[in-house]
C-alpha cells in the first residue's frame, strides 16, 4: 500500500489516498475530484480546469501520467 496526496495527483488539497496500484490511486483521485466538483470547491475546479487544458495535448497528458506513475512506483510501501 502506498500513499499520495490530492496535490501530488494534480489536485488542490492534502487529502491522502492509499492504494496498491497506480490505477487504483488514479481512481481514488478521480472519485475525490468528482466529489469536490459537486461541492463546487473553487480550488479543485481550478485544478480540474488545468487538467482539461493538459488533456488537449495527448502527448502532454501521457507525459504527465507517466511522471505520476513513476512517482507512485518510487514511493515506499506504507
Amino acid at each position: 500500500m502506498k500513499t499520495m496526496t490530492c496535490k501530488q495527483l494534480g489536485g488542490a488539497c492534502d487529502t491522502k489516498f492509499q492504494a496498491d496500484t497506480f490505477e487504483e490511486m488514479a481512481e481514488l483521485s478521480k472519485k475525490h475530484a468528482m466529489e469536490m466538483f459537486q461541492k463546487g470547491d473553487s480550488a479543485h475546479l481550478e485544478a480540474m480546469n488545468n487538467m482539461q487544458n493538459l488533456m488537449k495535448s495527448p502527448e502532454a497528458m501521457q507525459a504527465w501520467f507517466g511522471e505520476r506513475r513513476r512517482e507512485f512506483e518510487a514511493l515506499p510501501e506504507d
